[in-house]
């Protein structure tokens, strides 16, 4: 594996970085990535329902699976990390610096994700707390009209935290009145480039569609234009086991893309079961292992 560490590492802080990369991909430059920041982002409809598991509603629900399962690092928000840190400081940690809920629709105004924290409170939060973080994520919404404010936020947070050896995963989602389509794949593969010309390492984008039907190939414009960054694709909402890890090894294999960044499909099931289906998509994602073989973890 290839490290190519941003010439915006300072000299003392690049084995850190190479260090936090090789620990975050295992080695391999593939990044597993357990998402659990929903519980702002999409409020309680995510984890309490029809069909959740009841102990879904429990935010320590998700460090139980991340801290059992095979992941590359488990993102949330800082005060959900402080709160249950203590007890799970073996989790590798990518804190989100930003976040917004979803109640205030397109129609109403377009998205604004406003930052809660600088990097270096995140680098004092690592230190007081002994926490094994290894990264910073940022969630910018191109094409609202507060555009300008979040590019902003993300290059100057993604500068900072590699100055301090940090990794960087940008959410890049374009929305808002001015985009037509979300899921059109010029304009997600626009996204990617954006987030690379932030300088992010890792960059999280929505699988692409054409008329309303997912395609893997579409993500080959997107992986190109992410350049260095590597590109992960949102987990969705929740889908079969089956449906959903056959869509992940064609993301990797036709798409180009080096991950995955999934949270509804793990922490929505009860802890086995989230467990074992974390591990059959790190399977795939990490281990380059078939669907099949993947199955097989999943089905236990």
């Amino acid at each position: 594996m290839k490290i190519h560490t941003p010439a915006d590492v300072p000299q003392d802080m690049q084995s850190t970085y190479e260090e936090n990369y090789k620990t975050i991909t295992h080695d391999t430059g593939r990044l597993m990535l357990f998402a659990g920041d929903q519980k702002i982002e999409h409020l309680n409809e995510d984890f309490y329902g029809k069909g959740i598991a009841p102990e879904d509603n429990d935010p320590e629900h998700m460090f139980k699976i991340a801290s059992q399962a095979n992941i590359g690092v488990f993102a949330s928000q800082l005060g959900l990390i402080a709160r249950y840190g203590a007890d799970y400081k073996d989790i590798p940690y990518l804190v989100k610096i930003n976040s917004k809920s979803h109640l205030i629709g397109k129609d109403q105004r377009d998205p604004l994700s406003a930052a809660w924290f600088d990097i270096e409170q995140v680098v004092e939060f690592k230190e007081n707390s002994g926490l094994n973080i290894l990264g910073i994520g940022y969630t910018l919404y191109l094409g609202s009209d507060s555009e300008p404010q979040m590019l902003t936020e993300a290059a100057q947070a993604i500068y900072e935290a590699h100055q301090y050896g940090l990794l960087t995963v940008v959410w890049c989602y374009p929305r808002g009145k001015a985009v037509p389509d979300e899921k059109d794949a010029h304009l997600i593969a626009g996204a990617a480039a954006t987030a690379a010309v932030l300088g992010s390492d890792f960059i999280k984008v929505n699988p692409p569609s054409k008329d309303g039907k997912a395609d893997a190939a579409l993500l080959k414009e997107a992986t190109q234009a992410a350049g260095r960054s590597g590109v992960v694709c949102a987990g969705g909402s929740s889908a079969s086991a089956e449906t959903f890890l056959q869509g992940l090894y064609d993301q990797i294999h036709i798409g180009g893309t080096i991950g995955n960044a999934t949270g509804r499909n793990i922490h929505q099931k009860p802890l086995d079961e989230a467990i074992r289906f974390t591990n059959a998509t790190y399977a795939i994602t990490v281990e380059n292992k078939t669907v099949e073989e993947a199955l097989v973890i999943y089905n236990g």
